[in-house]
């Protein structure tokens, strides 16, 4: 049996009535009290995620507002921060093992401040499960009071720089575009060709601070609660800022919460550089402090069982989102085909794989300014004539092509903006921009190549060619931004293409 379990934040009501938010927020009024340099500091752990020390303009830490007061010195020593600071893994498939380390390493912090205090010693953090029912998709009401119990000691869960999907302060996660179908997925991760597969735990990387394609975990709920709780120049909007916020690592729980419940009936990679990590690469090895100074070093490996990192969840059922098979039986009877014997059909998981083909593409870059943009691309003919066909020709045993559109190279210095994406005037999906700024910087650990999206057009597709509306020639896409990109902000989408994946038995 776990020693620790991980429970509901909103249990009663998410208030302070609720023992863990309690505790949570006096403890971390204990971390907020010790400098920037020291290792079991609230400032140093916001760091080993990431940070912005100088310079005058969001996310800089010294431009950030009251509360919390946040330090920019002392700073440690440059091998202390060469060591611990700037590791976050995103747009990689080491994105969930990573963050599974670092809750743990601040799990432990907290705990021993919760014990100094007088509190129980098997404290867990708890978790936000935005997802779930009544008004769980509301930040917890600990979060928003200025004060704890008592009227007078200021509340450590309080955050001045968290303001909403509208900007106007009243913190919540929109359901949709947030959802949770990548918990259907039944692949973590694909090739790292030309047009990776990210699967549910994004594409193979190296050591990735930042990157380009995110899995679809991370796409799909991770960075859209980031940038709806934060907002724009909110704390949680921003990786280097995000980790100072105390709903960073309630958020976090969750996806952790729903990777577990993914492993019910799900394998992670077995894969030799995904088990031992970057440092298998000859790059840095994931290592976090822990209480009375000592340095845990990690990798993937460790982190694949809850129970022997001695640690549940209230709750890990499995997710309600449909399989891709279920899905696959529909699309075909959609499309006409008769007596469909699923047990036959082939497991079609949600990305683009090595069978991937580009049959077009828009002629090039996209400006998005605060209505969005549209563009047109044009389809190869000779190389798009097969989607057509095996639309046609779909049967059991002769799959129909899927059919993705993939923005690339997405750039800009606005995190916090979620953009809808529409083909032919039918909703594609969603994407958010969390990252964007540091994926877009040129002396960034990407090299500033941006941010990547791929969404699956299937479904719009197949509507097109059952309502004999489908050109042979080209598609419409519209990108609009959820918020207003204003005139000190840029967008821009390298190219916008469409592949078609062959469907094979």
């Amino acid at each position: 049996m776990a020693k620790f379990t991980r429970k509901n934040a909103w249990d009663q009501g998410g208030t302070f009535d609720n023992p863990d938010l309690l505790w949570y927020a006096k403890a971390v009024g204990v971390m907020q009290s010790r400098a920037l340099n020291d290792e079991n500091s609230w400032w140093f752990f916001a760091a080993i995620h990431g940070e912005q020390m100088g310079g005058s303009t969001f996310p800089n830490w010294n431009t950030l507002p009251y509360p919390p007061k946040v330090p920019t010195k002392p700073l440690p020593d440059p091998v202390t921060m060469g060591k611990y600071w700037k590791q976050c893994q995103h747009q990689s498939w080491y994105f969930a093992p990573w963050h599974r380390g670092y809750l743990i390493a601040l799990e432990e912090q907290i705990r021993q401040a919760v014990i100094s205090l007088g509190g129980p010693e098997d404290w867990s953090l708890p978790y936000w499960n935005y997802l779930g029912p009544g008004d769980q998709y509301k930040i917890p009401p600990a979060f928003t009071e200025k004060t704890l119990p008592d009227g007078i000691t200021p509340n450590p869960l309080f955050v001045t720089a968290r303001y909403g999907p509208k900007g106007d302060g009243n913190i919540y996660v929109q359901i949709p575009p947030l959802s949770e179908a990548c918990q259907g997925n039944t692949i973590y991760t694909g090739s790292n060709s030309a047009t990776p597969k990210p699967g549910y735990g994004g594409p193979k990387t190296k050591f990735s601070h930042d990157g380009a394609l995110s899995g679809n975990l991370e796409n799909n709920p991770h960075n859209m609660v980031h940038v709806q709780v934060g907002g724009k120049n909110g704390l949680m909007s921003d990786p280097d800022s995000a980790g100072l916020d105390p709903i960073f690592y309630l958020h976090h729980c969750n996806i952790d919460r729903m990777w577990a419940a993914w492993n019910v009936n799900n394998h992670n990679p077995i894969d030799p550089f995904w088990l031992g990590g970057p440092a298998l690469y000859g790059e840095r090895e994931f290592i976090m402090p822990l209480p009375n100074n000592k340095a845990w070093v990690y990798t993937p490996a460790e982190m694949t069982s809850l129970s022997k990192l001695d640690y549940t969840y209230d709750d890990l059922a499995p997710s309600t989102a449909p399989l891709v098979e279920k899905t696959l039986s529909q699309r075909l009877t959609k499309l006409g085909v008769q007596n469909i014997e699923t047990e036959n059909l082939q497991d079609q998981n949600m990305d683009l794989g090595d069978n991937s083909e580009l049959v077009g593409a828009n002629a090039g870059q996209v400006q998005l300014d605060g209505s969005g943009a549209k563009t047109t691309v044009k389809l190869e003919a000779s190389s798009w004539k097969n989607v057509p066909n095996s639309l046609m020709k779909a049967s059991a045993s002769n799959l129909p092509d899927q059919v993705y559109l993939q923005l690339e190279n997405v750039k800009g210095t606005g995190d916090a903006n979620i953009l809808s994406v529409s083909v032919n005037h039918q909703l594609a999906g969603h994407v958010s921009l969390f990252g964007l700024r540091n994926a877009s910087d040129k002396d960034g650990h990407n090299g500033g190549t941006g941010l990547t999206f791929i969404l699956n057009i299937t479904d719009i597709i197949d509507n097109l060619f059952i309502n004999n509306q489908l050109d042979i020639n080209s598609l419409d896409v519209t990108i609009l931004p959820e918020n207003t990109i204003t005139a000190e902000e840029t967008v821009t989408v390298g190219r916008v293409s469409i592949y078609r994946e062959a469907q094979q038995l």
